[in-house]
């Protein structure tokens, strides 16, 4: 899977990113390859947070899974 990082260079010298498709997931470094190792780290966890809310979300309902494609 692939994600986007929107990138910013503050002026403090370091870089900010946050991922596009996960507004939640937002990170930084202090060089453009230290934010996107930090953003993949940052990304997982959040998507590992999100799986957990779901889990606690739906807990003891019956729930159908269905993937949808956009054409």
């Amino acid at each position: 899977m692939e994600y986007t990082v929107i990138v910013n260079k503050v002026p403090k010298g370091f870089y900010v990113g946050q991922c596009g498709q996960i507004p939640e997931a937002v990170s930084q470094g202090e060089t453009l390859d230290e934010l996107l190792k930090n953003m993949k780290s940052c990304i997982k966890e959040a998507l590992l947070l999100r799986k957990e809310d779901v889990k606690t979300r739906y807990s003891g309902q019956k729930i159908l899974r269905r993937k949808v494609a956009l054409t």
